[in-house]
């Protein structure tokens, strides 16, 4: 049988986590404490989870079926490392993971034109914008259209109208644009990128809801 998560088309937006990221996450923690790995790593992926934690010497894994101890037996009453200390979304952790669309295409919104269902964004003036792969589907919320700004090219660049099924539209002004260029939904908030906070803010959801439907929706990539 298929994975689901081995249907994800190219056309998907990318969900990369940071290997070393996640490492020094869960780094520095009590040996007796256990990764938790459930719900595929809570979309960072089960795997990722059970080896980093090995070679970072926790205790085991907490998976869909239960604690599973690397050693010895399960006690009775263990701490657990959460989802939200491994993808970097608390203070004193690195951000493990950046979610990419690509630009599909750029055309130009005439002042009174509307984008999207519903026409909920109006231009006020000319302006251009591109089609980006990622939507609903694949955990961009729909809550984010016409509130967050995501980066293109370094610069921040507001979603407008409501985020499709399979993409959004992104407001790009006058700036250098083009077919294929990456666009940063989530990343790092010291390169000036979304984080997870403004996620959380803009949505009302927390990392739980957002992780899971992100990780297993996106093309996800391992990288260093």
């Amino acid at each position: 049988m298929t994975a689901a998560h081995d249907l994800i088309g190219r056309t998907h937006p990318t969900l990369r986590v940071s290997r070393s990221a996640v490492s020094r996450n869960l780094s520095g923690h009590p040996r007796e404490v256990y990764a938790d790995a459930r719900h595929d790593g809570w979309g960072l992926g089960a795997d990722l989870i059970a080896s980093v934690a090995r070679e970072q010497s926790l205790a085991g894994v907490v998976g869909d079926d239960g604690p599973v101890a690397f050693t010895g037996e399960v006690p009775p009453t263990f701490a657990v490392v959460t989802a939200a200390v491994a993808a970097g979304a608390l203070p004193q952790t690195v951000p493990a993971v950046t979610l990419c669309g690509e630009v599909l295409g750029v055309k130009i919104l005439r002042a009174g034109e509307s984008v999207s269902y519903g026409y909920t964004f109006t231009a006020t003036e000319d302006t251009r914008v591109a089609l980006v792969t990622g939507g609903y589907a694949q955990g961009i919320v729909r809550s984010l259209g016409n509130r967050l700004a995501v980066t293109v090219n370094g610069v921040r660049r507001p979603i407008v109208g409501r985020v499709a099924m399979d993409v959004c539209v992104v407001d790009i002004g006058a700036g250098e644009t083009a077919i294929g260029d990456e666009v940063v939904f989530l990343g790092d908030p010291d390169l000036g990128e979304p984080a997870w906070a403004e996620w959380i803010s803009l949505t009302g959801l927390g990392l739980e809801e957002l992780l899971p439907a992100i990780g297993n929706r996106a093309r996800r990539e391992v990288v260093a």
